[in-house]
């Protein structure tokens, strides 16, 4: 299991609703990166964590993953980032991001976890 705790939370993350995507970044994320992303450290590190079908845990909301993008297994084992989209996408699924469904946009805070189950 994968799990991690939000260290900070961007200023312009809450513009991102409308969007319905969010950004995570690990705790090496550069200042021009801070504003837009929510930093989180990971506490169990992932390893092939992302997979259609799982189930995981942001804050107080449970998702499960439709889709995810060839690079986000590797880019958020080793970054700590992926971007995460509360939506279909239809003009295709970058690299380095997942889709989930419920498409609820969740409300977070700093000291929240995320936890990508089984």
């Amino acid at each position: 299991m994968a799990k991690s705790i939000i260290t900070e939370i961007g200023s312009i993350v809450p513009e991102f609703k409308e969007e319905k995507v969010i950004i995570l970044f690990g705790p090496m994320a550069t200042p021009d990166l801070r504003d837009i992303c929510v930093i989180h450290e990971f506490s169990h590190k992932p390893n092939q964590t992302l997979k259609v079908g799982k189930q995981f845990k942001l804050g107080n909301h449970k998702y499960t993953i439709k889709q995810v993008g060839s690079e986000a297994n590797k880019n958020f084992e080793e970054l700590g980032h992926i971007s995460i989209y509360f939506k279909e996408n239809d003009g295709g699924l970058l690299p380095g991001a997942i889709e989930v469904e419920p498409s609820e946009f969740p409300d977070l805070n700093v000291g929240d976890n995320i936890c990508f189950e089984i």
